[in-house]
């Protein structure tokens, strides 16, 4: 009976495998890990530090004075001044049209719901310089509404509304897609829990729906944000590049740049490049807030 116990403990050790060979077993040979890393490190040495480092050396080459002027020259203030005004009204149209579009194909199911979240996904696929030739045919003054617009004295091609609508088209899907699958993955149970209870819609959406989505939908807003700041190819089209009106930051930095006023557009590429780390900032801050709560109740 002995014997049989100890062969019995003897073979089930051998068929069960250790702590330290199960990790062998699923984990990859350090060379691989290293070389991994190492490539991983390179890539972003090459195409992203050494692009940063170039842009800030051309920008404070000659110093802060020479920074600091060509920042506040009256230009480069308008074209600051037009990319935060265009900002402030694209994300919260944005934000408007990601929630609904989100509640709408995560808690009700209906005819379309495909098509629509084909045409949600629709500026991912369209080239910007496509998308600002379309706006050209719409509104532009040989276009299918541009003599309504002419004769009641409304501009949209090559002013600010073109480059809002423009910038808003490029946009759309980044809140939109931050928050389907999310509401997809939560389900409506606590929603249709707090209706039955007697909450009507709107405090249903503020007091369940909401706070469930907060940090995707904070994580949507800073990713629009960062992509109608930087956007460039569907602006240049309607736009019309007009010094002082119609240039945004990433215009304004290729007038400088082609007119051999390297200082100049390397200063307000720097600029530009500290709003974009100022946002990955904010984006990483957002990620540690969102996976706190996570991590304690894992650890729990």
């Amino acid at each position: 009976m002995t014997s049989s116990v100890v062969y019995a403990n003897t073979t089930e050790s051998a068929v069960q495998p250790t702590t330290a060979s199960w990790q062998r077993a699923t984990e990859e040979p350090a060379w691989v890990r290293w070389t991994l890393i190492g490539v991983a490190l390179s890539f972003l040495a090459l195409f992203l530090l050494l692009p940063l480092m170039v842009v800030l050396y051309g920008a404070f080459e000659q110093g802060m004075t020479v920074w600091w002027a060509a920042i506040t020259e009256p230009d480069a203030l308008a074209a600051i001044r037009l990319s935060l005004f265009v900002v402030a009204i694209v994300v919260p149209l944005n934000v408007v049209f990601g929630v609904a579009a989100s509640w709408a194909i995560a808690k009700f199911d209906f005819r379309g719901k495909p098509i629509l979240i084909s045409l949600i996904d629709m500026p991912f696929a369209i080239s910007p310089v496509v998308v600002g030739l379309i706006f050209i045919i719409l509104f532009g003054s040989q276009g299918w509404l541009g003599a309504w617009l002419a004769a009641h004295d409304i501009r949209i091609i090559f002013a600010v509304p073109g480059i809002v609508i423009v910038i808003a088209f490029g946009t759309m899907p980044f809140i939109a897609r931050e928050l389907i699958p999310l509401m997809q993955q939560q389900g409506k149970e606590e929603e249709e829990a707090s209706l039955t209870l007697g909450a009507s819609g709107w405090k249903t959406f503020w007091h369940v729906t909401l706070p469930n989505i907060k940090w995707g939908l904070i994580y949507g807003v800073i990713l629009c944000n960062a992509r109608a700041l930087g956007e460039f190819g569907a602006v240049a089209v309607v736009s019309g590049r007009i010094r002082g009106e119609t240039n945004t930051m990433p215009l304004h930095i290729e007038v400088l740049y082609n007119e051999y006023m390297f200082t100049a557009a390397f200063a307000v590429s720097s600029l530009l490049t500290g709003l974009a780390l100022l946002t990955i900032v904010i984006k990483s801050v957002v990620e540690w807030c969102d996976e706190r709560p996570k991590s304690a109740l894992r650890s729990s």
